[in-house]
């Protein structure tokens, strides 16, 4: 079984979500299963549908969890040391080299991706490409409208 990278704030994430799901969604799930079923015919009920219509999705997000969680690998940035070069859980200050932008992006697990708070997955085409790179190097990246390049400004591992 392949690990599936997480960093220590993504994996906290993770058990806080399932913490919800088990002690606050699956009990309210259950309830309102109850409640429907106590209105009598199911056949024709559509509050009692829609509950376990929600009640599948509660089990399956619980399981995704548990499974992603049972084969993660929890990488915390701060205790890495890679000599500078871009790895998973670093942070990248980056220059776009067309436009002069400025841009930074920390590397991290698919579930953890957010591209409006900067975090980008570690198996997109940007973090496939700064992968391995140091202070200077420039990273070329195949984006729908071309190639981008962008220069490594500084690497963190915060």
């Amino acid at each position: 079984m392949a690990t599936i990278p997480l960093t220590k704030r993504g994996a906290e994430l993770l058990k806080q979500e399932l913490h919800r799901l088990k002690t606050i969604e699956r009990p309210a799930v259950i309830n309102a299963i109850s409640e429907a079923r106590a209105q009598g015919d199911l056949s024709e009920n559509a509050e009692y549908e829609a509950a376990k219509d929600k009640q599948g999705f509660v089990e399956g997000r619980i399981l995704e969890i548990e499974s992603k969680m049972s084969m993660a690998q929890v990488i915390d940035p701060a205790t890495l040391d890679a000599g500078g070069r871009v790895v998973f859980g670093s942070t990248v200050d980056l220059e776009d080299e067309d436009s002069g932008d400025a841009v930074t992006y920390q590397i991290v697990g698919d579930d953890e991706a957010d591209l409006k708070l900067g975090l980008v997955s570690v198996s997109s085409p940007i973090a496939r490409a700064l992968i391995g790179k140091e202070v200077g190097d420039v990273a070329e990246v195949r984006a729908p409208g071309g190639i981008r390049r962008y220069e490594v400004i500084e690497v963190r591992y915060a």
